[in-house]
């Protein structure tokens, strides 16, 4: 059949095409180029590659920064009146794997991308629509912040977009893709949602550019150096992704939401896997170095314990003495929690606690059961760590895993030593089963360090000190330092051949499917910020 699409006579649907073909350009051709020679996609673009193809439905498509009178004069693009039709930020809902999403994306070529009332107002209203909805919103930010010229508009639209980020966390995901500059009042909503992803070496966040930093500390700094990807992924622990490609962040962040449920009302999702269930792996019985104080990477204890060994990690590069990401067991989403013994012998420090604090709460908010792999010497010692207030932040995990309902179990693998074993889910902070593997060792400290101390005296005075405290040290690993004692006193609920985690833990998550778990009414707690 013949399209005649272009030969209607009706001028109302020839201007409607008019303007519907103005929004599409954004700042102009011009603008649209620059955008593409910086190796940029233009916000359309990003969520062509983000949403399920055809899926995308644009609203407020006709909006601009004057009055309305000017839409009907913004086809002649007027520039005295400054008109441009999208107000700088698309803005609508798609399909993400066929689940509703909905999506905000900040147009750079115009006005710099710059928040004003109506581009505030556009943002608000599919905030508003996906809470009211119950489906995830993803926020691609390509900004300079606030517009200038309407001076305190700008920031209550700043300050009603923080609201509703605040007023959605823990009902629905929020996630935020970093595109380039985000400054100033601009970077709190990213840092108010769930997960933030940036871009190498063309993404940016900070509060105070470059310029402002030179002139009032006289520190010379780069915009990569001061806020860069890397930076913030690795130093500042702000983002939580980085990505080598504008392409390559898009892709992560739809493989992201299949982990997650549409919010917090929904099950997880179910994902069918060839993965036997049942499936066991040899090579975890010798894993552990047979010296207690020799590393080993907690990760291919992970990769070979979840289906097809596939596990999106989060904050890959921030504290990497922890480890925290997704995965599933048996088809289902888990959330995952590891000490890593090749960085700094898996110990807490405050930026590992805080980092695991917040993931475990996030778990918890969209009802993701959290698997923990155990193995901790204890929290990092030195001035620095006590200064920067490392009490309070072993305080945030231990709310966190305390405060959780959803299905916990824990896989210890070898050290649990002192408070850091009290941090990482013991079955006596409502943990729901603890699994240790014969190479455990359960201990107030390290078998080395408490014989130091509990017969100091009697090592000083034995004929050859060393052979003594030899002697001693296997002694006290006999009596304590095992998982037999804690089996013994139920403290552990079972000790499993290393082969057989992956089969117990699928096995657990379906136990615990229909686990029911509360915490006393209150309008919230007060953890240790």
């Amino acid at each position: 059949m013949q399209d005649t699409h272009d030969q209607s006579p009706d001028p109302r649907l020839h201007r409607l095409r008019e303007l519907r073909a103005q929004t599409q350009l954004g700042g102009g051709a011009d603008k649209i180029a620059v955008q593409h020679a910086k190796g940029r996609l233009t916000a359309r673009e990003r969520i062509e590659l983000l949403l399920d193809k055809g899926s995308f439905r644009e609203i407020d498509a006709f909006v601009t920064n004057r009055p309305a009178a000017v839409v009907a004069r913004a086809v002649q693009k007027n520039a005295a009146n400054g008109a441009i039709l999208t107000d700088g930020v698309i803005t609508g809902w798609g399909t993400i794997d066929g689940r509703l999403v909905y999506v905000f994306s900040q147009d750079f070529t115009v006005m710099g991308g710059s928040l004003g009332q109506a581009h505030a107002a556009k943002i608000t209203k599919v905030q508003d629509m996906a809470l009211k909805n119950g489906a995830p919103i993803i926020g691609i930010n390509d900004s300079g912040g606030a517009r200038i010229q309407e001076g305190m508009l700008s920031l209550v639209g700043y300050s009603e977009i923080f609201l509703r980020n605040t007023l959605a966390s823990g009902v629905i995901p929020q996630m935020s893709i970093i595109m380039g500059p985000c400054a100033g009042g601009a970077v709190y909503s990213p840092a108010l949602t769930d997960f933030i992803f940036m871009v190498k070496n063309t993404s940016y966040m900070f509060v105070t550019g470059p310029d402002v930093v030179k002139a009032v500390t006289h520190e010379d700094v780069s915009f990569e150096e001061l806020g860069g990807a890397l930076v913030h992924n690795s130093v500042s622990g702000v983002a939580h992704v980085a990505a080598d490609s504008e392409g390559d962040s898009l892709y992560l962040l739809r493989l992201l939401l299949s982990y997650l449920p549409s919010n917090n009302m929904e099950d997880i999702p179910f994902v069918k896997t060839r993965d036997d269930p049942l499936r066991t792996d040899a090579l975890l019985d010798t894993i552990i170095p047979d010296n207690p104080n020799k590393p080993y990477d907690m990760k291919q204890i992970i990769r070979s314990v979840v289906d097809d060994g596939q596990f999106f990690e989060i904050h890959e590069h921030f504290a990497q003495n922890i480890i925290v990401g997704f995965a599933r067991l048996g088809g289902h989403s888990v959330g995952i929690v590891a000490n890593q013994p090749q960085m700094l012998a898996g110990v807490l420090d405050i930026d590992a606690s805080e980092k695991a604090a917040r993931f475990v709460r996030f778990c918890d908010c969209f009802n993701i059961p959290v698997i923990t792999f155990e193995d901790v010497p204890g929290f990092l010692p030195g001035v620095s760590q006590e200064h920067g207030g490392v009490i309070r932040a072993g305080a945030k995990l231990l709310y966190a895993y305390c405060e959780a309902t959803v299905p916990k179990v824990n896989v210890i693998t070898r050290k649990a030593y002192g408070g850091a074993f009290c941090v990482m889910s013991p079955r006596s902070t409502r943990g729901d089963l603890v699994l240790a593997w014969p190479s455990a060792e359960l201990a107030v400290m390290g078998p080395d360090g408490a014989v130091n101390i509990i017969h100091r005296r009697e090592i000083a005075a034995a004929p050859d000190p060393a052979i003594r405290k030899t002697e001693l040290v296997n002694q006290y690993k006999e009596e304590f330092a095992n998982p037999y004692v804690a089996a013994a006193n139920g403290h552990i609920d079972d000790i499993i051949e290393p082969r057989e985690t992956r089969p117990r833990l699928i096995n657990a998550i379906e136990m615990l499917r229909n686990k029911r778990d509360s915490n006393p009414p209150k309008k919230h707690g007060n953890i240790p910020l």
